[in-house]
């Protein structure tokens, strides 16, 4: 046999690949780029992908290791993101065996067959009426006259047998086959509804064809959801599929409830909340094209899709599309580049839109969309700040909020009252000598959560018992200071007692059916106040919502982040959007000590697009995205100065760079601590580059991490580079 090596990518931080001798008794053309590999690597079990076949190796022919096993007839991965991986890996300076690691389900990662996503279902394979003997065989051909075909499991648990279900077959009616379940079709999808002007002109001037990017900006319940899906109309009648990207689990029911009520074709979705074998089978229902709608969070933008039209991505400012750890890219800009290669259309939809996005529609980059008005009757929210400087409070509250908020559950309908701060109190402390109950572990303190009664710290997820004294002073009684949605919760039930309060926040909706089961009792319409975090904020209707209370406005105002002012004007619009989005006008009112910020008061005067180009203007005299490109290099290590140390060899070798290479400049900041120095019990150090031209600052980071894995490290010490950070404290 002639001699060949395979090229193969692994899930290790290398940026190379690896030689590999065939798989006994295999031969050249079994492998093809795309194709899974079990390999040997460093005493581990490894699954790796082909990228392809040499004559010759680097590596002495006796020192190369025979692949373990090919585990793929046909590839899995295809050419275009094969191409795709070599993007991301280039741009985010990573391995592309890790990208393409991620790209890939846990059960593929982990050596599982594509096989493995099937299930037993029954299909009709004759329209001839039967003569059937006996009820229960009667109600089971009825279901076959309803729908084609049925998963087993269904059939099983709705009471019909194995044997009734092989005598039907027996008879020529139903065939047993194995295939990747779908979903139900809807027989009598709902129709559209009608456009006002301003959606229809956006809907008009949205391609179908060819690479646009467009960014609709809509205040909240302004109908973009409605634009997505007639548009998504002329893309399905064209047969292709539509990637829709979303940011929280949360959002997800919702919109896929809506889409399937809407469209007459297979919808599924892919998010964390799912088990393993669910995520693979929505993503085998995808590549075969089955699927015609995938709508998904973050991971989603990686999911094949051969005949893929068009890619929307709702509220495209959240954060939530940045991954925050191993590869640290944006969904939202790899969604725009994948679209770039397919040569389709990108559609980003936001009420307050990234300051990034908004640059590129200024400037022509984008399609400029905008919807100005409420959808329907609906009309916008009054806003009003009201100040609690030097101003008594009961139970967080103003005493015109309390009244306020009694008035509009008199009048049957309800409140939602924000609070992003999740547990009972943000600080338990002793005011005898002043000890607080500080995390062991990071410079933070931890919150008190009553239900069950525990410290925890939301930033290592350290958890601990209450102590029943001070442990500094022995003094018997720790006071909780501050507040959080669970306190909130509790101290709105005695002020009113005659209504419900329900708590949305990751405590208290954990679990797949939970936010679900919440969602559906605040649509029964009663009176009630709903309380929680920004689980509230992001995109959910709530037609009964008239009053909206925003207790904690003032967290963002002076934050050392540069996007700091820009998140926080989109919470606080996001959690506002949330009143009066039906037939009743609903109103705002937000409790701030500084109810003569200048910024705020532009926000709330002039509305988000004019803080957004007053934000510009600063970003642009500060030199700030996205007018430079900025990445972050973070080292951390259990050792102080280890981090420091590592940082300040690696400015050096950039400085030293960049003299002999003077046309390429990008300009240092650092190092310096994080702003939570220690987290999790290690320190933390960060470097920052700033590059006027793109290219540069690439060029620089490229030999940078070459300078690093050169490096003989502490195994303690850590480094990872954040390209287009979200995230710079």
């Amino acid at each position: 046999m002639p001699f060949f090596v395979v090229d193969v990518a692994l899930p290790v931080p290398l940026q190379r690949s690896f030689d590999y001798l065939p798989a006994a008794n295999d031969e050249r053309r079994h492998y093809r780029p795309g194709q899974r590999v079990r390999v040997n690597f460093a005493n581990q079990l490894l699954t790796g992908v082909v990228l392809g076949t040499r004559d010759q190796s680097d590596v002495a022919r006796d020192k190369l290791k025979p692949l373990l096993q090919r585990l793929d007839d046909e590839p899995v991965i295809d050419a275009e993101t094969l191409t795709l991986s070599e993007w991301l890996a280039h741009y985010y300076h990573h391995s592309q065996g890790e990208v393409l690691d991620l790209m890939l389900p846990a059960m593929l990662r982990r050596g599982s067959h594509l096989s493995e996503a099937e299930e037993r279902h029954w299909h009709k394979c004759s329209e001839q009426p039967p003569s059937l003997r006996g009820s229960k065989q009667q109600a089971l051909w009825q279901r076959f006259e309803q729908q084609a075909y049925w998963p087993h499991s269904e059939l099983t648990a709705a009471g019909f047998s194995l044997a009734q279900l092989q005598r039907l077959a027996e008879l020529g009616l139903i065939v047993e086959q194995q295939q990747v379940p779908l979903p139900a079709i809807n027989a009598e999808p709902q129709a559209p509804l009608t456009l006002n002007e301003q959606q229809q002109s956006a809907l008009d001037q949205l391609d179908e064809h060819g690479f646009s990017v467009a960014l609709l900006e809509g205040v909240t319940g302004s109908g973009k959801t409605e634009v997505y899906l007639q548009w998504m109309q002329r893309l399905l009648d064209e047969q292709r599929q539509v990637l829709v990207l979303v940011p929280e689990i949360g959002l997800t029911p919702q919109t896929l409830k809506r889409f399937r009520q809407r469209f007459a074709v297979p919808v599924v979705a892919l998010h964390s909340g799912l088990n393993d074998r669910e995520r693979l089978q929505g993503w085998c229902s995808a590549k075969d094209g089955s699927a015609r709608i995938v709508i998904g969070t973050r991971s989603a933008v990686f999911t094949p899709m051969p005949e893929l039209g068009a890619i929307i991505i709702d509220e495209e400012h959240d954060a939530s599309f940045k991954q925050q750890d191993g590869l640290r890219y944006s969904a939202r800009d790899f969604a725009i580049v994948r679209a770039h290669q397919r040569q389709i259309p990108v559609l980003l939809g936001s009420a307050t839109p990234s300051l990034e996005s908004l640059h590129n529609a200024l400037t022509g980059k984008y399609r400029h969309l905008k919807l100005t008005q409420r959808a329907g009757n609906a009309k916008a929210p009054g806003m009003k700040l009201h100040s609690i400087l030097h101003q008594p409070l009961t139970a967080g509250f103003a005493q015109p909020v309390l009244q306020r908020m009694q008035a509009t559950l008199q009048a049957g309908q309800q409140v939602l009252v924000f609070l992003n701060r999740r547990g009972y109190a943000p600080l338990l402390a002793c005011r005898q000598c002043g000890w607080s109950a500080d995390c062991r572990r990071c410079d933070a303190r931890m919150t008190l959560h009553a239900w069950p009664r525990h410290l925890h710290c939301h930033h290592c997820d350290h958890q601990q018992a209450v102590p029943a004294v001070c442990p500094s002073c022995q003094h018997p009684e720790l006071e909780a200071i501050g507040q959080g949605t669970e306190k909130a919760e509790q101290q709105l039930l005695t002020l009113f007692p005659d209504w419900p309060v329900r708590r949305v926040d990751r405590d208290s909706v954990r679990g797949k059916q939970a936010f679900d089961q919440l969602y559906d009792d605040i649509h029964d319409g009663g009176p009630c106040i709903l309380v929680g975090t920004q689980m509230l904020a992001k995109g959910h209707h709530f037609p009964d919502v008239t009053l909206v209370v925003v207790l904690d406005a003032d967290a963002g105002l002076f934050s050392a982040d540069f996007r700091g002012m820009e998140h926080s004007a989109q919470l606080i619009l996001q959690v506002a959007g949330r009143a009066g989005r039906a037939e009743m006008p609903g109103e705002v009112w937000i409790q701030t000590l500084y109810a003569d910020h200048p910024q705020l008061n532009l926000l709330l005067d002039n509305g988000y697009h004019a803080l957004a180009l007053s934000l510009l203007q600063e970003r642009q005299q500060r030199q700030l995205p996205p007018y430079t490109h900025l990445a972050l290099l973070r080292a951390e290590s259990e050792d102080r100065h280890q981090a420091e140390q590592l940082l300040q060899q690696c400015r050096q070798h950039i400085q030293h760079w960049q003299r002999q290479h003077p046309r390429v400049r990008v300009s240092l900041v650092g190092p310096f601590p994080a702003i939570m120095e220690r987290r999790n019990g290690r320190f933390r150090q960060q470097l920052q580059l700033h590059g006027a031209e793109r290219s540069a600052l690439h060029r620089i980071l490229h030999q940078l991490r070459h300078f690093l894995q050169q490096q003989r490290l502490p195994r303690n010490l850590r480094w990872h580079l954040d390209i287009d950070p979200i995230d710079t404290l």
